[in-house]
Parts: structure tokens; sequence; C-alpha cells
């Protein structure tokens, strides 16, 4: 491609970078809450000293209101060889506490011991949220004005500064995480976690990990198909780093990294301008560079898409499948660079259409060549997302005439009719295979998913949903007997994530579950939780021998369904099934 060109589509992304604001990556100051809390008065009146208590995962603890909820100085967790294990402890104060800081122990059985490296340490740090719809039913529309939804700030965001200072009369959540090797041997391991500072005598809690002498596979093997859209964009943008550079390799790999540990199996790649119409706050570009020759002829530049998938693929490790959006876009606008006026050019048109068939056509062709080439045609899908039975039927006739070989994936509701032509098949929450279709899909290797989005009240993962909402997730792919989850959106930030979470369309939350700079959050973690319990649960009804065991196993699974689900049976419900997982 001629340098003009590509600086001409690079411009459609950067042009007005240099005026984009810059927000941190380290230190920062959360935003204000104005919700009601205790005064400072009951603060100073009630907490004579710097207290820390172990709490609760399921439970976000207020900013500025004393503890309701705490445990004593003792807690207990199991856990499988190989699992990830979480605890929350609260740290709270009514005069400020400097430079505070967090250490573990060694966790310690006998002559065992879990290696440092196993244990991640946290301060649980505050992001601005606000609410569903008026009417409670969903997160979905726009909100172009704050001010009109009830806002206040919750725990959420994991940090990574290894000490800060607690200001006076406020709470400080603090979230431990293990990763228990999986050579560790079976045992109860006990260690003590610190919160030490400059002007405060350090406050210690007993922590034991019960390993349990079971073995759940590293995550690149997992059989759950996780598929967690990545934005690629959003952090150029945030990280002020020209896209594609060197610079914004390096700043996604912690972040693609934390993806790829949590089991994802899914490359999102983007093959048009702007397929989801800018909904996000960093609207998607195309990955191939689309040029019409003076001629009339066609040519198609892959670098970028090369350079993407390459780094998801072979330095990532995320390479089960590389799905490429999208042949329906919202708009129905299709982008190429007309050499003959040096401009870049849209055809309009509908699935159907003679200029849609001559637009794809073409390229879906030297798409597969490429593809081929790359050794990825295998893996790839040519995929949509809440598209009409119609529009896809005619979009299925344009992909099967380039290749019959290629594979389609599809996120939305149920079609018999389409069934049969998707490899991936992701079916909107409260959809449901017929028994016979998903066992023929499943002896055909096809993938056969659930999604959410700002549809459902609950379970959800915005960042007001109760913790163990995410958790419930992976046990309902368990229960539907799905092969994994879908959500649109891994790391599609707002403007200011770190600190409001709030967006100009659909609930707080629902844009991003990870934070810039490497942050994890509540929800990510307890969302990981549930693909691991799911795994869990696939190898035990593999494994487990006695009946009694299958049947209660069974039984405890099946629960997990939206019919007459509420709110408040999430978290109970989550809590003795994982007893009951960690029993057997």
């Amino acid at each position: 491609m001629k340098k003009t060109v590509a600086i001409i589509f690079f411009s459609l992304f950067t042009g007005s970078l240099s005026a984009q604001k810059t927000y941190p990556l380290y230190e920062y100051t959360e935003l204000t809450d104005t919700k009601p809390h205790h005064s400072d008065t009951i603060w100073r009146k009630q907490v004579k000293s710097p207290r820390l208590a172990w709490g609760s995962t399921d439970i976000r603890y207020p900013q500025q209101n004393i503890p309701a909820e705490t445990f004593g100085t003792k807690t207990r967790l199991k856990g499988w060889k190989g699992e990830r294990v979480n605890a929350q402890a609260v740290l709270w104060s009514a005069e400020e506490l400097q430079e505070s800081t967090l250490s573990l122990s060694p966790l310690v059985c006998g002559k065992d011991t879990l290696p440092t490296d196993a244990v991640s340490l946290h301060f649980v740090r505050y992001v601005m949220t606000d609410e569903l719809n008026k009417d409670g039913k969903g997160g979905c529309g726009h909100r172009p004005d704050k001010t009109e939804w009830d806002s206040s700030l919750v725990a959420d965001p994991l940090d990574i500064v290894k000490a800060r200072d607690v200001r006076a009369c406020s709470v400080q959540p603090v979230w431990v995480n293990v990763w228990i090797p999986s050579t560790a041997k079976a045992g109860k391991y006990k260690g003590t976690l610190t919160v030490a500072g400059k002007n405060f005598a350090p406050l210690q809690l007993a922590l034991e990990i019960e390993v349990l002498n079971r073995t759940l596979p590293a995550p690149r093997t997992w059989r759950f198909h996780l598929d967690l859209w990545q934005n690629p964009y959003a952090v150029a943008r945030y990280y002020q780093v020209p896209l594609w550079s060197d610079e914004h390799f390096e700043a996604m790999r912690p972040i693609m990294q934390k993806l790829a540990d949590a089991g994802q199996k899914v490359v999102t790649a983007t093959i048009m301008h702007r397929p989801w119409d800018g909904q996000t706050q960093d609207p998607f570009y195309s990955m191939v560079n689309k040029t019409k020759r003076i001629d009339g002829s066609w040519s198609y530049d892959y670098t970028v898409f090369d350079k993407w998938v390459g780094f998801m693929t072979e330095e990532i490790g995320i390479d089960r499948q590389i799905n490429c959006y999208t042949m329906i876009p919202w708009s129905l606008q299709f982008d190429y660079y007309d050499e003959a006026t040096q401009t870049v050019q849209f055809v309009s048109a509908k699935p159907g259409e003679q200029a849609y068939e001559q637009y794809w056509s073409g390229f879906l062709s030297d798409f597969a060549r490429h593809l081929k080439e790359k050794g990825w045609f295998e893996k790839t899908t040519i995929s949509m997302d809440e598209r009409d039975a119609d529009a896809m039927q005619e979009a299925l006739k344009v992909i099967q005439k380039a290749d019959a070989g290629f594979k389609v994936s599809l996120a939305g509701n149920y079609h018999e009719e389409l069934e049969p032509d998707l490899y991936d098949y992701c079916l909107a929450f409260g959809h449901n295979f017929p028994r016979p279709v998903k066992e023929r899909r499943m002896q055909a290797g096809k993938k056969s998913t659930v999604y959410t989005c700002c549809t459902e009240a609950m379970p959800n993962v915005f960042t007001f949903s109760p913790p163990a909402e995410a958790n419930w997730l992976g046990w309902h792919v368990a229960a539907g007997g799905y092969d994994g989850y879908l959500r649109w959106a891994y790391n599609s930030w707002t403007e200011d994530p770190l600190r409001d979470s709030r967006f100009r369309s659909w609930a707080a939350g629902d844009c991003y579950l990870v934070y810039p700079g490497m942050r994890s959050s509540i929800r990510m973690e307890r969302l990981i939780e549930g693909i691991q319990d799911c795994e869990k649960i696939w190898i035990l009804q593999q494994t487990l021998t006695g009946r009694k065991q299958q049947e209660k196993l069974q039984q405890t699974v099946e629960m997990f369904t939206p019919e007459g689900l509420t709110r408040e049976e999430i978290t109970p419900m989550v809590n003795r099934a994982r007893e009951i997982l960690n029993s057997l």
C-alpha cells in the first residue's frame, strides 16, 4: 500500500489524538461520593484505633461507612491445585493511615510452602457507578446526562500501587488472590496478612488455604470457551501511544496476558470501519485496508490484521479462534480507499443487494487465500452479532460462494434456520438450544455459548452488580449445557475509567471488566471463579464414581437457571454451591 493511503486510514483514528486528555496510570484521586454516609463524629466515637478484619468477597464495602459485616481475624479458603482463590479484608480508621503497605507471610503446610509469586495483594479502589434503568428491568439505553441517574462510589478496581495513604474516616478494602500451583501438595497452608504503615502499629489477620487433592488444568487448556471482546483502540487512546506502534503493543501486553490467564479462547478482529457505528468511547476501525485501484481492480493490505492477530496468538497465547467482525454492521456502510480520487469512500448496501455481494465477494476470496497462507483459516470465523435471520441468510450466501470452508459465528437469538450453518453460535441469555441440536453441535465440534449484555438486570457484571453475580454466570454455563460465555466488552474503557465507569449509553461498567494499568477488578476475579467452577463441574461429571455424589452435583448445577431467579437468591446460591463443589 502507498504511504499516503496508510496515512489517510491512520488519520481516521488519530485525527484528534493530540487533543485528548491525559488520564492516570499509577497514582490518582477518586471522585467524591455525594451519597449520605457516617459523619466524622460517628466515626471518631465508634472507631478508637485502626481496625483490620476479614470481610466477604460478596460485599462492595462503602468507602465512608463503618463496616457492618466483618468476620474476625481468621478466614479459611479451599481450592484445587491450579485454582485461584480470593479473600477480602477490610481496613478502617478514624484517623489517616500514612503509607499503608500489604504483605503476606509464606503460606506453610509442614515442610511445604506455596511460592511467593502465587500471591497477589491489592488495595481495592472506588469508582463512580450509576444504576439500572428507572424501571429496574435492565441497563440499556442512552444516558447523556449523568445527573439524571443515581450515582455513587463503589469498590471495584484492584490497584497496583504498593503503598497508599488511607484517609481519615474511611474504609480501605484489601483483596487477596492466591493462585495455587498445580504442583502443590494437598494440605492446609497457613500464613499471616499484615497491614503496616508509617503512623500505626502493624495489624494482622490469619489466613488458611486448604489445598484439596484435585487438580484444575492450566487456563489455556480449559474446555470453557471464553470470548471477551478486546478493544486495542481504547488502549492506544488511554496510554497516548501511536496506534499499532511498539509502544502500543507493550501497553497491551499485560492487559491481554491477564485475559489469557482467564482462559480466553478468541481474538477479536475487525475487517471493516466502525462495525458497531462508534458505540464505544473508542470506536473500532478496520484492520484490513481495502483499495480500489484506478483500473477497477482491488487490493487488500493485511499488515495491521497480521500484526494484531500474530501478537495475540503467538505472543499472548490466545490462539483457539479468530472472530472477524463484521459483514452486517449497524450502519451498512463499507469502507475502501479509492485510488482514482485518493479519498476514503463508502459503499452503502444491504445484504442481498448486488453492491453488497460485489464488495464482499472479492475481499472474502482474497481473505481466505491470505488466511490459508498464514495457517489461520481453520480457526477464523466471519462474525456477526444481533442480526436478523433474513440478513444473515443473505450474508451466508456470499460467504459460502467466496469459500465454502469459511466458518461463521453469530451472537443473538436462536434461529432454527440459521443454526446448521453456524460454527460458533452464542445465544442471548434466556435462549436455549434444543437438546438434540446441542448434542449434534457438540458431536460436530461446534461452539454453543451464551452471552449477557446491558439487557439483563441480573445476573450481570455492572459496577453496581453484587459480585456473586459474575460467579453465577459460570454455573449457568454448566446448567444450560453451553460451551462457554461471551461478553461484548473486556476493555472498551470510558473516558476516565479508573474514576468513572458511567457511560453515555448503558449502565455503568457495561463497557469493561478490567482497568488501565494492569488492574483487574472484583467483577473480573469473581467471573474467573465462576469459570473455574464450571471447569471443575465438567471434570467431576467425568470422574465422580459414586451415584450419590453424581446426583448431588447434578441437583446443585440444575439450580442455576434464570427462571424465577431473584437478586437476593444469587449470593447464597453461589456460596452453597461452591461449598458442595469443594466437598466432592
